[in-house]
């Protein structure tokens, strides 16, 4: 009799081949991974080290950035974001985004022409047009210096009036003191620890605006942050009443014409400072040419410090003015003759008396740095256009009593008014010279014949030997790219064309 009984069921073979491959498997890659452990670490050190280099490099060229961003954070903005933001709240947001990619993009040329070349705007205009042009183009920066500082003597005026209720009249005279500063601190042609202790200084006064403005923004209620942010975009406001007077008033006191003779004449020192470490530089050598390893390794940096300084610091700024002009003053009584002074009023009695406070003092620290940075180019202008080379300070004196003049003329004749109202004529001015003196910096960088670096590193040098002469002739072209060169043609365009259309509407009186 069979029995029925069945034996147990044991695991089968594949399963525990299977387990059994599982746990090797993973013994393996856990094996592997604790003997690839110090590779990992290794690179992970590598890439760390790496970008703590890159960061320390990038620290040693801030400094330029900012000398070149306080020019789009003087006193003329403060007057024309109170009127644009007042009469049309936050719709000509878009203008000033606008206006700030313009000045990037017009610095990054700058900054390319002045390493590429050695040489500042001013100095490539004597250097290579006929003097029959280089003359009117003098007279028209010298121009947009002096109403840049006009600009800077009736805010810093302004600022003292409402601080400590000093007469407008005082207040212009009050600011001669600048020159003391530059007499004492300026030195552009000595060491670089000097020079950055100058640019520390003016960094300063920047992040001090920008900490002024970040309370202000702070005390404002009541308002649609999608609101703010739809300012930005595209709108019928720029052409419509008063909007492309007042847009071009954005425009001019954003990118400035002074501003474009200083980015390319703030990158020579860091070039400068990279050849003598190197060894590039002659001894004999008398008029310093950047080497193309100094391009190199310099330029990208230069480029990087200041777009992140006008996209940050010049571009906040400019909003916060507008934002809280727009905030306090739109759909008020007095909006459409909205001035400096009225906005300090109303901060001081809607949001409290801090307010107004802050808005003043941040007033009178952009005014101060602006002023100092728009003498510097003024040197560039006068030493690198017709070589008249005069100490900072002589310079500074000589510009600010010709700006004092019409501005105390005002202040005493018509007052706080007559002051607002030259403070955006000043800023459309700009706007007006703007296309004249851009227009070279467009067209040498355009060109190989202005943008070669040469074999040599000075200027005048020749090779005795036939080959190396021909390689200095050759040299390396770095004019703009084709894509490059239609965008600097079309900004320039877009800037010339609303300068016309301006013009027609100030003769027809609709404007």
């Amino acid at each position: 009799m069979e029995s029925n009984t069945q034996e147990p069921k044991r695991p089968g073979l594949f399963k525990m081949h299977k387990t059994s491959l599982s746990i090797s498997s993973i013994s393996s890659a856990a094996s592997s991974l604790n003997s690839n452990l110090p590779l990992l670490r290794s690179k992970a050190n590598d890439s760390a080290i790496k970008a703590f280099l890159v960061i320390k490099k990038f620290g040693s060229f801030i400094g330029p950035g900012f000398l070149v961003a306080v020019a789009y954070i003087d006193p003329g903005n403060y007057s024309t974001d109170v009127s644009a933001g007042a009469s049309n709240k936050y719709a000509l947001l878009f203008v000033v985004i606008m206006s700030n990619m313009f000045a990037i993009f017009l610095q990054s040329l700058c900054i390319k022409l002045g390493s590429v070349t050695g040489m500042d705007l001013a100095e490539n205009c004597r250097a290579h047009l006929p003097k029959w042009m280089v003359i009117p183009l003098y007279v028209l920066a010298e121009a947009a210096i002096i109403a840049t500082d006009i600009a800077e003597v009736i805010g810093s005026a302004i600022a003292l009036n409402l601080l400590a209720n000093i007469p407008l009249v005082a207040g212009c005279a009050i600011t001669l003191v600048d020159v003391l500063f530059l007499l004492l601190f300026y030195r552009p042609h000595g060491n670089m620890n000097g020079l950055r202790v100058f640019e520390y200084f003016v960094m300063g006064l920047v992040l001090a605006v920008v900490i002024c403005f970040c309370i202000q923004l702070s005390l404002i209620r009541n308002q649609s942050v999608g609101e703010v942010f739809r300012g930005y975009l595209p709108s019928s406001a720029v052409v419509k009443g008063d909007g492309l007077y007042q847009s071009c008033g954005i425009l001019g006191a954003t990118v400035m014409p002074h501003s474009l003779f200083l980015g390319s004449g703030v990158v020579q020192p860091r070039l400068k400072e990279f050849d003598e470490a190197k060894g590039n530089i002659q001894p004999a050598e008398t008029d310093y040419r950047p080497s193309i390893e100094a391009i190199r390794s310099c330029m990208k940096y230069l480029i990087a410090e200041l777009a992140i300084s006008l996209f940050t610091f010049a571009l906040f700024v400019n909003s916060s003015i507008l934002i809280v002009a727009g905030a306090s003053l739109f759909g008020t009584d007095g909006a459409s003759d909205a001035d400096l002074f009225g906005i300090y009023k109303l901060l001081s009695s809607s949001i409290a008396p801090a307010a107004g406070t802050v808005f003043a003092l941040a007033l009178l620290l952009s005014g101060l740095s602006a002023g100092i940075v728009a003498t510097i180019a003024g040197q560039m202008v006068s030493e690198g256009m017709i070589n008249w080379s005069v100490k900072p300070w002589i310079r500074r004196l000589v510009t600010r009593c010709i700006s004092i003049v019409p501005s105390i003329i005002i202040a005493a004749a018509i007052g706080k008014s007559g002051l607002s109202a030259a403070l955006n004529a000043s800023q459309v001015t700009l706007s007006v010279i703007l296309p004249f003196v851009s227009a070279p910096l467009v067209y040498f960088t355009c060109f190989n014949k202005f943008m070669t670096v040469k074999g040599g590193t000075t200027r005048t040098a020749v090779e005795s030997d036939s080959e190396n002469e021909s390689m200095e002739i050759l040299g390396i072209p770095m004019r703009n790219s084709w894509y490059t060169a239609t965008l600097a043609v079309l900004i320039w365009l877009v800037i010339a064309i609303m300068n016309v259309a301006l013009l027609v509407l100030v003769g027809l009186g609709k404007a």
